[in-house]
């Protein structure tokens, strides 16, 4: 089972991959909204934006989601590492049910292109 803190690491890593990217991941991920990850088997949520083509976590709380963001993950924290190790497929795992994505009809449009 991952860490908090791996989960943390593997967040900063996606935000860098995001920061990294070009076309048309840079401009899906261009945009400023509310974010939270939910780590299921840690039962702890990590808060934050996703802006500017980067994700800024700023803090990490026990429990689900306080408040609902525009963009909401919830998934466990192997699956988090896995993903953004390229080792698992967000849409298997989306299909799956592993990992739930809670936003917007006009995010998920934008957000495909980062899926």
């Amino acid at each position: 089972m991952a860490t908090k803190e791996e989960c943390r690491s593997a967040l900063e890593k996606l935000s860098d991959n995001l920061a990294q990217a070009d076309g048309k991941v840079r401009t899906a991920a261009g945009f400023d909204r509310s974010l939270t990850c939910h780590i299921t088997d840690l039962d702890v949520t990590f808060t934050g934006r996703l802006v500017d083509g980067r994700i800024e976590v700023t803090e990490a709380m026990p429990g689900p989601p306080s408040e609902k963001a525009q963009i909401g993950l919830a998934m466990a924290g192997d699956d988090l590492v896995a993903l953004v190790d390229g080792e698992l497929s967000f849409a298997r795992a989306w299909g799956a049910g592993r990992v739930r994505l809670d936003a917007g009809f006009r995010d998920l449009v934008r957000l495909r292109a980062l899926l």
